[in-house]
């Protein structure tokens, strides 16, 4: 009994300082989510999850890794994967998950675009997102020049070779990103601060802001349905559970989400233990050598489908459409110019755009992994194409739209 009243005077003593109460009604008991969504709505969580595995795991890494272009590739390939117990558990559960986050990033992605996650007061939602996707991008670019491998210095060189900008011949931008002429140690050390500290700790920020933009307007529902969250959060506590069409997040919707993540979880393992190496580059099991170009640099699977934006056109028309790629996204609250809110299978000529874009996607995705040649070439450039126009047809498409 004692006990008991000590914890209860802690807890009162924290709650009239930190008002610990009513931050987890803000956050969790009161927060309210509608009923009529399926399990793409566990995607958020999904993402949590994998992020702490990569955090969790590069601390283990980073133990033993060796930021210096003499040790680096040794570091890894020697004295994690065979010297240290569970070191390759560790690398692989890193690789893999490194890998498969972008997967599950995508269909976050487009299940935000299919059901309209980013309209009508969801914008920062939908921002916020995006934000997120750009810095996970950087986070795992920095990431794959770590090991110091042929893969990892000859992206490092293609990729900050972007920055010169073409005709403009930026040459002292591109020396002051890598901190020398050409990919050494000072480029390898800022790659280091980056991946372990500050992409982090930005990102750790961003999902405490994608979080918040979501707690005001609220997630939305695969019916598209616009549902006053005050009176049927007063249904439900009330205690007309099953005539409400809301849920708490904690832990009704937890609880369903929990049950996604498990089974996430058995895929995600399988992986780790048999089926690793497709997030490990062959090539990159070769040191990192300036003299000894790989015959066909490419970036991994996330990056194909803008690198292939990238590659069919001329430098200069080449670098606008890749910049094009990057930032059309980010505008999609307003260039989709309709007022509905239902999802796409509802929306007549956006359906049609949507399973275009995505399809689009899948090929550019395609074609940057294969060498630029004969009909893989041709491929890729009307792919290309068809990016740019899909995104400028969408105002067009959407303006005339009637309400359903």
């Amino acid at each position: 009994m004692a006990q008991f009243t000590k914890a209860t005077s802690i807890k009162d003593w924290l709650n009239q300082r930190l008002a610990i109460e009513k931050v987890e009604k803000v956050m969790a008991s009161e927060y309210w989510i509608p009923k009529n969504i399926n399990f793409l709505w566990a995607m958020g969580m999904v993402l949590a999850i994998t992020f702490a595995l990569l955090l969790v795991s590069g601390i283990f890494l980073l133990m033993y890794y060796q930021p210096h272009v003499d040790l680096a590739f040794d570091s890894v390939n020697y004295t994690i994967m065979r010297e240290v117990d569970f070191g390759w558990l560790w690398r692989h559960i890193h690789g893999v998950a490194a890998s498969v986050v972008f997967l599950v990033i995508y269909i976050h992605m487009f299940t935000g675009i299919y059901y309209g996650s980013y309209k009508k007061g969801r914008e920062m939602i939908w921002i916020s997102g995006m934000l997120l996707f750009v810095t996970f991008s950087a986070e795992a670019f920095s990431g794959y020049m770590l090991p110091w491998g042929q893969m990892s210095y000859w992206a490092g060189m293609v990729i900050t070779n972007i920055f010169s900008l073409g005709d403009l011949h930026l040459d002292g931008l591109v020396e002051w990103i890598r901190g020398d002429y050409v990919p050494a140690q000072a480029f390898l050390s800022r790659f280091f601060m980056l991946h372990v500290l500050l992409l982090p700790l930005v990102i750790i920020g961003l999902i405490g802001l994608h979080f918040a933009a979501l707690r005001i307007p609220h997630v939305n529902n695969q019916d598209g349905e616009e549902i006053d969250f005050e009176a049927e959060s007063k249904k439900y506590l009330a205690g007309d559970k099953a005539g409400s069409k809301v849920m708490r997040f904690a832990n009704d919707f937890m609880s369903k989400d929990m049950m996604i993540v498990g089974i996430y979880l058995i895929f995600f393992f399988y992986l780790v233990f048999y089926n690793y190496s497709f997030a490990l580059d062959p090539v990159n099991f070769d040191p990192a050598d300036m003299l000894k170009t790989p015959t066909h640099i490419y970036p991994e699977w996330y990056f194909l489908w803008s690198y292939e934006i990238l590659r069919p056109f001329s430098v200069n028309i080449g670098l606008i459409a890749f910049g094009f790629a990057q930032v059309i996204f980010v505008l999609l609250p307003w260039l989709d110019r309709s007022p509905n809110t239902v999802p796409a299978s509802r929306r007549g000529l956006f359906q049609i755009w949507f399973w275009l874009l995505l399809i689009d996607m899948i090929v550019l995705t395609a074609m940057g992994k294969l060498p630029p040649e004969g009909i893989f070439s041709t491929i890729g450039l009307v792919a290309a194409l068809m990016f740019i126009v899909l995104w400028i047809a969408l105002p067009f498409i959407t303006m005339n739209e009637k309400k359903v």
